[in-house]
């Protein structure tokens, strides 16, 4: 389990990485720095804390496979609901409600906020080497 979870994880954020270089590029390139938030929330959240749960779970065996199962999940939903909602709140590019909006970030925060509560769990779950 902990092998496909890697795997995932990891190609999940460098989608992350190429979205948040583009994002940077084009502030740079058109001066407009309005996204700055989003980006470095992508580059930190979706790009670095993905990347690094995809190596943990290349590196170690855990023994709760469920555990890993939900945290990758988890990680999947929160990380693209952070980034989406974040961008929806900050810039609104459809013209949504902003209660939608706020719920969007909201909820997309709190999924990430728990998948890092539950990485915890996880890094006292691992089988020891022989």
């Amino acid at each position: 389990m902990e092998k496909i979870w890697s795997l995932r994880l990891i190609r999940l954020a460098a989608v992350f990485g190429l979205i948040g270089a583009i994002l940077g590029a084009d502030m740079a390139g058109s001066g407009n720095y309005q996204l700055r938030a989003v980006h470095a929330h992508i580059l930190v959240v979706g790009w670095l804390s993905v990347f690094v749960w995809g190596l943990f779970y290349q590196v170690f065996k855990v023994k709760a496979k469920k555990l890993v199962s939900l945290h990758g999940w988890l990680s999947v939903i929160g990380s693209i609901g952070l980034s989406v909602g974040m961008l929806f709140y900050n810039v609104n590019p459809f013209n949504m409600n902003e209660t939608i909006t706020l719920i969007t970030f909201i909820v997309g925060g709190t999924v990430l906020l728990f998948s890092f509560i539950l990485f915890i769990a996880v890094t006292f779950s691992i089988q020891k080497e022989d």
